[in-house]
């Protein structure tokens, strides 16, 4: 993190990322000295609430995250940006989204946690958009227009106030990860409660695992076992009232829902109290790992991989079995993952893995039987990206082998439907 401090004294001359988090009220315009360099800038964590007309003169940037402010409208100066591909303004007090804000280059657009209530119809002109994150937010409907979003890859639309689904994003051609639980249309779904209940003082949290948008994972161990469950268990505390996936509760009604397999983290009991919700997890054996890494900046929807990790054939075509029973599964019982990739993977030497992190999941077996098959087709165009993630990674002797091009033809063949 850099000071304004450091700006003003010109000590950040040159910079192509600059992030500043000093509590600011007014866009700092020394930020305009780097116009000749600045690519990236980060201002969360502020008090701002309006960017100034010279705003466009930042001619260079490609990237602007200014999450946690006090905006109540998209600037509308973005749209002069020539060069502007990602915006992030989660968690301001947005409700008004103008057409004149959205750039024409717009590839990833993050408007989470706020109080939009409408879009305009010219999003459907950003052909360029691949990734939008509106949960969180009082939407109602989407533009009509967003059918044209031909490169749209990823979007999110959990926490909302959707009457209906958008019937519009069915048939968009490379969708593959989709989350719209806790609208209206689906809001009320009945689940049956198939973990039994404990208390959150019947175990003590111990050191964090890990974390992502929806909660943190932590190990346990019990201070008394009413159910007598496992011992070795994690503990799944779930964050606030809503996430950038959607509302903790509906990722728990989604767990539920799906039940067990030998190939999904086992869920053994869960804890509802007022303000806590959490979910007891067997705890997944040392020798797991993570398969991939999140996309990056630049990967946008992708996953990307350690450096010079690579994995055989066999191993590729093990772990993509498991994964299409996995997903075979949940579409039985009515469940869309919603964010199947490498990295929501954890593998072991022997190519066996446990998929989990059910924050984007939605559950759709209520919704008519046209819309059912075509989010499963989404679903499994996901799958689809990743196989073809996997097969990026596969030893450099094995992609001539018959094996490898029978793995592309079925990563083709899902991306396709």
């Amino acid at each position: 993190m850099q000071t304004l401090e450091q700006l003003r004294s010109g000590q950040l001359e040159g910079v192509t990322h600059l992030a500043l988090s000093e509590q600011l009220t007014h866009f700092p315009e020394e930020i305009l000295t780097l116009a000749n360099s600045l690519e990236v800038l980060d201002l969360t964590n502020n008090q701002l609430s309006h960017l100034p007309d010279s705003f466009s003169q930042l001619t260079k940037l490609r990237i602007i995250f200014i999450s946690n402010n006090c905006f109540t409208a998209l600037p509308t100066i973005l749209g002069c940006c020539s060069n502007l591909e990602m915006i992030g303004f989660k968690s301001n007090q947005i409700a008004t989204v103008e057409a004149s804000a959205l750039p024409k280059k717009l590839r990833w657009l993050i408007l989470t946690d706020n109080k939009i209530t409408a879009l305009p119809e010219a999003l459907g002109d950003c052909i360029h958009l691949q990734k939008l994150a509106l949960a969180g937010n009082a939407l109602t409907a989407l533009p009509l227009s967003m059918k044209r979003l031909v490169n749209l890859q990823l979007i999110r639309l959990s926490a909302n106030a959707l009457t209906a689904f958008p019937d519009q994003l069915l048939d968009l051609p490379k969708l593959a990860w989709i989350a719209f639980s806790g609208n209206h249309f689906n809001r009320y779904q009945q689940v049956i409660n198939s973990l039994p209940n404990v208390a959150s003082n019947d175990y003590q949290l111990e050191k964090v695992l890990g974390q992502g948008a929806s909660g943190v994972i932590s190990l346990a161990q019990w201070r008394s076992n009413p159910h007598q469950l496992d011992n070795d268990i994690a503990v799944k505390v779930f964050k606030g009232q809503v996430t950038s996936d959607g509302y903790p509760q509906d990722e728990l009604n989604a767990c539920l829902k799906t039940g067990s397999h030998p190939n999904l983290v086992a869920s053994l009991a869960q804890v509802s109290e007022p303000d806590y919700l959490a979910l007891i997890m067997a705890l997944i054996p040392a020798h797991y790992h993570n398969l991939g890494l999140p996309p990056t900046l630049t990967t946008c929807t992708r996953d990307t991989f350690p450096t010079e990790f690579t994995l055989s054939i066999e191993a590729i075509m093990k772990i993509i079995v498991q994964m299409v029973d996995v997903i075979s599964h949940m579409q039985i019982q009515g469940v869309a993952h919603g964010d199947i990739y490498a990295h929501n993977v954890l593998v072991d030497d022997n190519a066996n893995i446990l998929v989990g992190d059910f924050g984007a999941a939605s559950i759709y077996d209520d919704l008519p039987p046209e819309q059912q098959q075509k989010i499963a087709a989404i679903e499994w165009r996901a799958v689809g990206y990743f196989i073809e993630d996997l097969l990026s990674i596969c030893h450099t002797q094995d992609k001539n082998t018959a094996l490898y091009q029978q793995l592309y033809t079925q990563a083709q063949g899902y991306i396709s439907a």
